[in-house]
Formats: C-alpha cells, sequence, structure tokens
C-alpha cells in the first residue's frame, strides 16, 4: 500500500499520524545538537566558557565588531541571556563594550585582545573535533546534512504559517 502525502489526506486523518515522541522533528534536532555538543563542552570547560560565550565570541572573531542586536540575531540569543553573557566576558575582559555615537542606549561589542587570544588557543581544539566529526559521520553526509538543515530553514523561514492565518 503507498502511502499518501500529508497534504493529500483528510485534515482529521494528519493528526490522527502525529510523530512519535521520539521521532518527532524538534526532538531529533535536539538529539543531534547535544551528540554534538558533547564533542565540543570539554574544550569550552577548560577555558571556563558555555557553549553560548563560544558562540559571542566566535561571532565577534569572524564579523567583527556588532551592535547587540546584530549579535544577539547572529548568535540567536535573547537580549536578556545575551546582555548576561556580554557582561560576563567583559569582566574577563575578553571583550570591549563601546558607545554608539548618537544612540546613548546602543552598544557595540568588540572582542579584546585578550578575546582574541583566547580565540586562538581554543580555534585548534575545535577544529580538530571537527575533523573527528567528519571522520566519524563522512565529509560528504555533513556536507550534505548542512545543505539540507540550510534548505529546511529557508523554507520554514519563507512560508508564512498557514497554521498561524487560519486561526485569527
Amino acid at each position: 500500500m503507498k502511502s499518501a502525502s500529508v497534504k493529500q489526506l483528510p485534515k482529521n486523518e494528519r493528526q490522527a499520524r502525529l510523530r512519535g515522541f521520539d521521532r518527532s522533528l524538534p526532538m531529533s534536532l535536539l538529539r543531534a545538537r547535544e551528540a554534538v555538543m558533547k564533542e565540543f563542552i570539554p574544550s569550552l570547560k577548560e577555558f571556563d566558557l558555555t557553549p553560548q560565550q563560544w558562540r559571542v565570541i566566535r561571532s565577534l572573531e569572524q564579523h567583527g565588531e556588532q551592535q547587540l542586536s546584530t549579535l544577539a540575531d547572529t548568535c540567536f540569543l535573547l537580549m536578556p541571556s545575551l546582555s548576561r553573557i556580554v557582561q560576563n566576558l567583559e569582566a574577563r575582559k575578553f571583550v570591549v563594550r563601546k558607545a554608539v555615537a548618537g544612540d546613548q542606549r546602543g552598544s557595540i561589542i568588540v572582542l579584546s585582545e585578550t578575546g582574541k587570544n583566547l580565540f586562538q588557543q581554543i580555534a585548534p581544539r575545535s577544529a580538530e573535533r571537527y575533523d573527528r566529526i567528519t571522520e566519524r559521520f563522512g565529509y560528504g553526509k555533513l556536507e550534505l546534512l548542512y545543505e539540507l538543515l540550510e534548505e529546511l530553514v529557508e523554507r520554514l523561514d519563507d512560508e508564512p504559517d498557514v497554521l498561524e492565518s487560519r486561526s485569527t
């Protein structure tokens, strides 16, 4: 028996076909994230960094100075969390906060020399972890995974939420 595509099924049958919890896309993505992060967290702990702090340092190293709102978007962090992270990194002299000309509330965050040195210490370890993941999973499969995840994000971000618009 061929399975009908989800769009072809009547609404009540689509609802009855809810995937099992362990096979849901959010849970699969979370399990994959946890498996990947297990590779990186030990070396971050050696430097007393959280993954979120490392994300901020990496973003500043790669993209240069950024306003808080841009940094929040780049790192996928909520502003209250980012504010705490930046305060911590600033207290540890890894980042410097500069005022935005003409905007008393705006801040630009810059990676300090100490932060750049920290990045130079951690980056090779991070690269080793990527190499290990690539060895275990395969270069082609990893590249395909990146492409598929990017396509998933693009398609979900580009399409308006049909279910939300029906309920309003």
